[in-house]
């Protein structure tokens, strides 16, 4: 067995203390990545495929560097160099068992200038990672703060900010419009994203985003730092104009004046950090249709019609007032709509009031055509919120007779001429229905009305296969999306495309061709 050779190096700590204290790193990582450098050229030396490993003694910084073979219960081993059958390994060490390590120290390597510039470049990377790894997690945390920095180069329009021990980047499209930097220039943004990518940790910044504006805020507000105030929503259209809804937990304090502040002086500390953004702060409400109209300040809303479903709502303003509710090129409306997240769609009272009237003027005369009645029922009908003439076959006896004016034999004869009428439509449409094609198992499988069928059939879906060869928003799209939803549409094709797997059955059950 070969005799350990060490030779005590303090130089070594004092490097690795140096490097820590630059690096703002460990000192047991610079130790690591010292042995590994070592290990490196040592296997240089004595071999790559070798299992060459070096140690660093922490206290006197002596290197100690061995051969480690396994010892492994099989014959004939699967890597000679790095393992010894066990039946000769316990002749050169009595008592050992398969799994244990024979360790033979190696001589001190004498670096030359080769080896030291390849531990140099081991130790280099190593460390580099070390500080990658350890701005990563110092960063990932700090998502959503913001952070002040200094303009180190321009890339592309992008800026490259020297954030003191860490680089981020903030994109030409992540600044505001018309705002520019030199380098050396201070930068204060908000850290949006972190990631770990193969060269190092990107840390993203925005000057844009509407978290950006949020902790502005919160620096210049203290009741919003405190948890009294919060906001609850932001929409910006970055270095023109921003909503901000908040609220407040203390039913004394105006969320809205602490935002402003004194004479606007808070407000306009924030304003003045984007450039002469204009800000509008609103107050939050849970109601929604209160929520929109304060969204749409500064314009004033008459009426709201909301549609839960589709997250729509519709807004009705006075006519004078229609320009302002939109705001410059939909600036107005569209920040409303991205504050509320709800689609909002914008009406005059007169363009309400015409719209009102042409759907009266619809639904009377398909009950005149209908039902054979004069303009004074069906208008009865409309007025009492009857759609269509299946809504006369669905309601009850009572109230339909219920409607002033009528009774239980105007009531009964309605509903006479309400059914004959859909039985002649479905008639038509059926043979419509033949005329284009639709097979009767379409029909039969999908529970579809025989206008859907017939949009079907305008559609070119004529058979199971057409059928089954649909998206569920394909087929919602054709039937509307009020008279099927998604899950049902995935149920209605499946059943489309049973017929498929009853083929492929009969067929692998069938002799070969």
């Amino acid at each position: 067995m070969a005799v350990e050779i060490t030779i005590a190096r303090p130089e070594l700590l004092q490097v690795a203390d140096a490097v820590a204290r630059e690096k703002m790193i460990e000192r047991e990582e610079v130790l690591e990545a010292m042995e590994e450098a070592i290990q490196k050229a040592g296997r240089a030396k004595y071999g790559h495929e070798k299992d060459i490993r070096a140690v660093i003694d922490r206290k006197n910084g002596e290197v100690r560097l061995s051969r480690w073979t396994e010892v492994v219960d099989q014959e004939p081993v699967e890597n000679e160099a790095t393992q010894i059958p066990l039946r000769i390994a316990q002749k050169i060490k009595p008592g050992i068992q398969a799994g244990e390590f024979i360790i033979d120290p190696l001589p001190p390597i004498d670096f030359g200038r080769v080896n030291a510039q390849s531990a140099k470049q081991v130790i280099v990377q190593r460390v580099r990672e070390v500080e990658r790894r350890k701005q990563f997690d110092e960063y990932k945390d700090r998502v959503g703060e913001i952070i002040n920095g200094t303009v180190k180069r321009t890339e592309y329009g992008n800026l490259m900010v020297d954030l003191g021990r860490a680089e981020a980047l903030l994109r030409r499209d992540e600044t505001i419009p018309r705002e520019a930097f030199k380098n050396g220039d201070r930068v204060r943004a908000y850290i949006y994203d972190v990631r770990e990518e193969p060269r190092g940790p990107q840390i993203f910044l925005s000057r844009t985003h509407p978290g950006f504006l949020a902790k502005l805020f919160a620096q210049e507000v203290p009741e919003i730092y405190d948890g009294i105030i919060e906001i609850r929503a932001v929409a910006r259209d970055p270095g023109s104009r921003a909503k901000m809804a908040v609220i407040s937990r203390d039913s004394s304090i105006d969320p809205v004046g602490a935002c402003v502040g004194m004479r606007g002086s808070r407000v306009q500390a924030v304003v003045q950090e984007l450039q002469g953004e204009k800000i509008d702060i609103i107050p939050w409400s849970g109601d929604n249709a209160t929520f929109v109209v304060n969204a749409l300040a500064p314009a004033e809303v008459t009426k709201v019609v909301l549609d839960d479903e589709a997250r729509r709502v519709e807004v009705v303003v006075p006519d004078d007032q229609l320009s302002l509710a939109i705001g410059r090129r939909g600036q107005n409306v569209r920040l409303a709509s991205q504050l509320t997240r709800w689609d909002i769609d914008i009406l005059t009272e007169a363009e309400e009031s015409e719209r009102r009237q042409e759907e009266f003027r619809k639904r009377s005369g398909l009950f005149v055509e209908a039902l054979d009645v004069d303009d004074v029922i069906a208008g009865l009908l409309v007025t009492e919120g009857f759609t269509s003439v299946e809504d006369i076959i669905s309601v009850e006896d009572e109230e339909l007779a219920g409607i002033e004016g009528f009774d239980e034999s105007v009531a009964a004869e309605l509903k006479r001429r309400a059914e004959s009428w859909l039985e002649r439509r479905d008639v038509e449409l059926d043979e419509k229905r033949r005329g284009l094609g639709v097979e009767d198992a379409v029909a039969e499988i999908g529970g579809f009305n025989p206008t859907q069928l017939v949009a079907l059939g305008e559609k070119g879906v004529k058979t199971l296969d057409d059928l089954a060869d649909l998206a569920s928003d394909e087929l919602i799209e054709i039937v509307g999306a009020d008279a099927m939803d998604e899950e049902t549409a995935n149920a209605v094709i499946m059943a489309a495309r049973e017929h498929w797997f009853a083929e492929d059955g009969a067929n692998a059950d069938g002799p070969p061709a």
